[in-house]
Protein backbone atom coordinates (compact mmCIF):
# COMPACT_ATOMS: atom_id res chain seq x y z
CA UNK A 1 0.00 0.00 0.00
CA UNK A 2 1.06 3.41 -0.76
CA UNK A 3 -0.25 6.50 0.88
CA UNK A 4 -0.02 10.67 0.74
CA UNK A 5 0.72 12.47 3.92
CA UNK A 6 -0.54 16.07 3.71
CA UNK A 7 1.10 17.71 6.67
CA UNK A 8 2.33 20.67 7.14
CA UNK A 9 4.30 20.11 10.53
CA UNK A 10 7.68 18.27 9.48
CA UNK A 11 8.23 16.45 11.97
CA UNK A 12 5.12 14.88 12.76
CA UNK A 13 5.00 14.03 9.00
CA UNK A 14 8.52 12.03 9.06
CA UNK A 15 7.53 9.94 12.29
CA UNK A 16 4.11 9.43 10.45
CA UNK A 17 6.00 7.97 7.32
CA UNK A 18 8.78 6.52 9.40
CA UNK A 19 6.13 4.78 11.87
CA UNK A 20 4.52 3.55 8.66
CA UNK A 21 7.16 2.22 7.35
CA UNK A 22 7.54 -0.16 10.23
CA UNK A 23 3.85 -1.52 9.02
CA UNK A 24 4.96 -2.40 5.96
CA UNK A 25 3.17 1.11 4.24
CA UNK A 26 5.38 3.12 1.82
CA UNK A 27 4.22 7.31 1.96
CA UNK A 28 4.97 10.28 0.49
CA UNK A 29 4.94 13.66 2.47
CA UNK A 30 3.02 16.94 0.87
CA UNK A 31 3.87 20.00 2.98
CA UNK A 32 1.59 22.34 1.26
CA UNK A 33 -1.66 21.89 -0.58
CA UNK A 34 0.20 22.37 -3.81
CA UNK A 35 3.06 19.69 -3.41
CA UNK A 36 -0.31 17.84 -2.63
CA UNK A 37 -2.03 18.37 -5.28
CA UNK A 38 1.19 18.01 -7.41
CA UNK A 39 1.92 14.38 -6.55
CA UNK A 40 -1.61 13.00 -6.59
CA UNK A 41 -1.50 13.99 -10.19
CA UNK A 42 1.49 11.71 -11.15
CA UNK A 43 1.56 8.91 -8.56
CA UNK A 44 -0.57 6.31 -8.08
CA UNK A 45 -1.77 6.18 -4.04
CA UNK A 46 -3.89 4.01 -2.33
CA UNK A 47 -5.28 6.40 0.30
CA UNK A 48 -5.28 10.52 1.31
CA UNK A 49 -4.10 11.23 4.65
CA UNK A 50 -5.08 14.76 5.23
CA UNK A 51 -4.46 17.50 7.69
CA UNK A 52 -7.31 20.18 7.34
CA UNK A 53 -4.92 23.26 7.67
CA UNK A 54 -2.51 23.51 5.56
CA UNK A 55 -1.11 26.56 3.96
CA UNK A 56 -1.87 27.26 0.39
CA UNK A 57 -4.82 24.98 -1.10
CA UNK A 58 -6.74 23.72 2.60
CA UNK A 59 -6.93 20.21 3.52
CA UNK A 60 -10.87 20.74 2.49
CA UNK A 61 -10.06 21.76 -0.92
CA UNK A 62 -7.43 19.20 -1.18
CA UNK A 63 -10.17 16.53 -0.24
CA UNK A 64 -12.94 18.34 -2.43
CA UNK A 65 -10.48 17.84 -5.66
CA UNK A 66 -9.76 14.31 -5.18
CA UNK A 67 -13.59 13.66 -4.67
CA UNK A 68 -14.40 15.67 -8.18
CA UNK A 69 -11.46 13.46 -9.44
CA UNK A 70 -13.76 10.61 -9.36
CA UNK A 71 -10.77 8.32 -8.61
CA UNK A 72 -12.41 7.00 -5.12
CA UNK A 73 -9.55 7.33 -3.16
CA UNK A 74 -10.12 7.07 0.05
CA UNK A 75 -9.45 9.82 2.79
CA UNK A 76 -8.72 10.07 5.72
CA UNK A 77 -8.88 13.16 7.98
CA UNK A 78 -5.58 13.69 10.65
CA UNK A 79 -6.28 16.76 12.31
CA UNK A 80 -6.35 18.70 15.62
CA UNK A 81 -9.82 20.04 15.16
CA UNK A 82 -11.86 17.07 17.55
CA UNK A 83 -15.64 18.94 17.87
CA UNK A 84 -18.67 17.42 16.34
CA UNK A 85 -19.54 20.08 13.79
CA UNK A 86 -15.97 20.07 12.01
CA UNK A 87 -15.74 15.86 12.09
CA UNK A 88 -19.73 16.22 10.29
CA UNK A 89 -17.79 19.22 7.68
CA UNK A 90 -15.16 16.72 7.00
CA UNK A 91 -17.74 14.26 6.64
CA UNK A 92 -19.40 16.18 4.28
CA UNK A 93 -16.33 17.11 2.18
CA UNK A 94 -15.98 13.69 1.31
CA UNK A 95 -13.70 12.24 3.80
CA UNK A 96 -13.99 8.42 4.71
CA UNK A 97 -12.30 8.40 8.40
CA UNK A 98 -11.32 10.86 10.60
CA UNK A 99 -8.99 10.82 13.02
CA UNK A 100 -7.66 13.42 15.89
CA UNK A 101 -4.32 14.19 17.04
CA UNK A 102 -2.66 13.30 19.52
CA UNK A 103 -3.45 9.78 17.93
CA UNK A 104 -0.91 6.18 18.15
CA UNK A 105 0.64 5.12 14.93
CA UNK A 106 -0.44 1.28 15.54
CA UNK A 107 -4.14 2.91 15.18
CA UNK A 108 -3.35 5.16 12.23
CA UNK A 109 -1.82 1.93 10.24
CA UNK A 110 -5.08 0.21 11.62
CA UNK A 111 -7.07 2.60 9.82
CA UNK A 112 -5.55 2.72 6.63
CA UNK A 113 -5.86 -1.13 6.17
CA UNK A 114 -9.24 -1.18 6.66
CA UNK A 115 -9.99 1.33 4.22
CA UNK A 116 -7.71 -0.55 1.51
CA UNK A 117 -9.90 -3.70 2.49
CA UNK A 118 -13.35 -1.77 1.57
CA UNK A 119 -11.65 0.35 -1.30
CA UNK A 120 -10.86 -3.18 -2.32
CA UNK A 121 -14.35 -4.37 -2.78
CA UNK A 122 -14.86 -5.51 0.76
CA UNK A 123 -12.12 -7.97 0.16
CA UNK A 124 -11.24 -9.92 3.51
CA UNK A 125 -8.82 -8.81 6.08
CA UNK A 126 -6.75 -11.99 6.13
CA UNK A 127 -5.90 -13.05 2.19
CA UNK A 128 -5.66 -16.51 1.62
CA UNK A 129 -3.88 -17.97 -2.37
CA UNK A 130 -1.91 -20.67 -3.67
CA UNK A 131 -1.25 -21.94 -0.09
CA UNK A 132 -0.41 -18.87 0.96
CA UNK A 133 -1.74 -16.87 4.36
CA UNK A 134 -1.60 -13.35 4.43
CA UNK A 135 -2.47 -11.03 7.40
CA UNK A 136 -2.29 -7.47 6.65
CA UNK A 137 -3.15 -5.92 10.16
CA UNK A 138 -0.97 -8.82 12.26
CA UNK A 139 1.96 -8.86 9.65
CA UNK A 140 2.00 -12.73 9.42
CA UNK A 141 2.26 -14.72 6.56
CA UNK A 142 2.20 -18.17 6.19
CA UNK A 143 2.67 -20.71 3.66
CA UNK A 144 0.93 -24.18 3.78
CA UNK A 145 0.80 -23.78 8.24
CA UNK A 146 3.94 -23.03 8.37
CA UNK A 147 4.88 -19.46 9.63
CA UNK A 148 7.22 -17.34 7.26
CA UNK A 149 9.02 -14.43 8.82
CA UNK A 150 9.52 -11.60 5.93
CA UNK A 151 11.38 -8.31 5.85
CA UNK A 152 8.52 -5.03 5.42
CA UNK A 153 9.55 -4.62 2.47
CA UNK A 154 8.87 -8.19 1.26
CA UNK A 155 6.21 -8.45 3.04
CA UNK A 156 4.87 -4.92 0.91
CA UNK A 157 5.58 -6.58 -2.43
CA UNK A 158 3.82 -9.87 -1.34
CA UNK A 159 0.99 -8.12 -0.61
CA UNK A 160 0.47 -6.18 -3.38
CA UNK A 161 0.81 -10.10 -5.20
CA UNK A 162 -1.67 -11.55 -3.35
CA UNK A 163 -4.07 -9.09 -3.93
CA UNK A 164 -3.58 -9.67 -7.27
CA UNK A 165 -5.27 -12.77 -7.22
CA UNK A 166 -3.22 -14.82 -9.35
CA UNK A 167 -3.11 -11.55 -11.92
CA UNK A 168 0.51 -9.96 -13.03
CA UNK A 169 1.72 -7.51 -11.69
CA UNK A 170 4.89 -5.06 -13.64
CA UNK A 171 7.58 -4.31 -12.05
CA UNK A 172 6.92 -0.72 -12.42
CA UNK A 173 3.47 -1.48 -10.16
CA UNK A 174 5.31 -3.11 -7.37
CA UNK A 175 7.67 -0.04 -7.44
CA UNK A 176 4.79 2.23 -7.23
CA UNK A 177 3.01 0.27 -4.58
CA UNK A 178 5.42 -0.73 -2.60
CA UNK A 179 8.21 1.76 -2.96
CA UNK A 180 8.02 5.37 -1.71
CA UNK A 181 8.72 8.35 -4.00
CA UNK A 182 12.58 8.30 -3.38
CA UNK A 183 13.26 5.24 -5.04
CA UNK A 184 15.34 5.08 -7.82
CA UNK A 185 13.42 4.17 -11.08
CA UNK A 186 16.36 2.90 -12.47
CA UNK A 187 17.10 0.51 -9.85
CA UNK A 188 17.08 -3.13 -9.40
CA UNK A 189 15.55 -3.13 -5.69
CA UNK A 190 11.87 -5.08 -7.10
CA UNK A 191 14.31 -8.19 -9.27
CA UNK A 192 16.22 -8.27 -5.75
CA UNK A 193 13.20 -8.10 -3.33
CA UNK A 194 11.56 -10.60 -5.07
CA UNK A 195 13.90 -13.23 -5.53
CA UNK A 196 14.60 -12.89 -1.88
CA UNK A 197 10.92 -13.45 -1.15
CA UNK A 198 10.77 -16.54 -3.17
CA UNK A 199 13.74 -17.81 -1.15
CA UNK A 200 12.22 -17.01 2.12
CA UNK A 201 8.52 -18.84 0.95
CA UNK A 202 10.73 -21.65 -0.25
CA UNK A 203 10.26 -24.43 -2.80
CA UNK A 204 8.33 -25.47 -4.59
CA UNK A 205 8.65 -21.21 -5.48
CA UNK A 206 5.59 -20.21 -5.85
CA UNK A 207 6.23 -16.23 -7.58
CA UNK A 208 6.55 -16.73 -11.37
CA UNK A 209 8.23 -15.23 -13.34
CA UNK A 210 6.47 -13.47 -16.86
CA UNK A 211 9.48 -12.75 -19.15
CA UNK A 212 9.02 -9.40 -19.72
CA UNK A 213 5.72 -8.53 -18.33
CA UNK A 214 6.45 -9.15 -14.47
CA UNK A 215 5.39 -11.31 -11.42
CA UNK A 216 3.00 -13.69 -10.12
CA UNK A 217 1.48 -15.77 -7.50
CA UNK A 218 1.78 -19.22 -9.39
CA UNK A 219 -1.34 -21.37 -7.88
CA UNK A 220 0.76 -24.41 -8.87
CA UNK A 221 4.00 -23.79 -8.44
CA UNK A 222 6.89 -26.30 -9.45
CA UNK A 223 9.93 -27.22 -7.56
CA UNK A 224 13.21 -25.54 -9.83
CA UNK A 225 15.21 -22.69 -10.05
CA UNK A 226 14.78 -19.49 -8.33
CA UNK A 227 12.38 -18.13 -11.07
CA UNK A 228 14.61 -15.12 -11.81
CA UNK A 229 14.98 -15.63 -15.33
CA UNK A 230 13.50 -12.74 -16.77
CA UNK A 231 13.38 -10.35 -14.31
CA UNK A 232 15.06 -7.65 -15.71
CA UNK A 233 13.03 -7.83 -18.88
CA UNK A 234 9.75 -7.69 -16.76
CA UNK A 235 11.42 -4.56 -15.50
CA UNK A 236 11.73 -2.88 -18.65
CA UNK A 237 15.27 -3.18 -18.60
CA UNK A 238 17.57 -2.35 -15.71
CA UNK A 239 15.00 -1.47 -13.47
CA UNK A 240 14.56 -4.01 -10.78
Amino acid sequence: MRVLIVEDEPYLAEAIRDGLRLAAIAADIAGDGNTALELLSVNRYDIAVLDRDIPGPSGDEVARRIVASGSGMPILMLTAADRLDDKTTGFELGADDYLTKPFELQELALRLRALDRRRAHNRPPVRELAGLRVDPFRREVYRDGRYVALTRKQFAVLDVLVAAEGGVVSAEELLERAWDENADPFTNAVRITVSALRKRLGEPWIIATVPGVGYRIDARPEAGDDGDDGADGADGGNRG
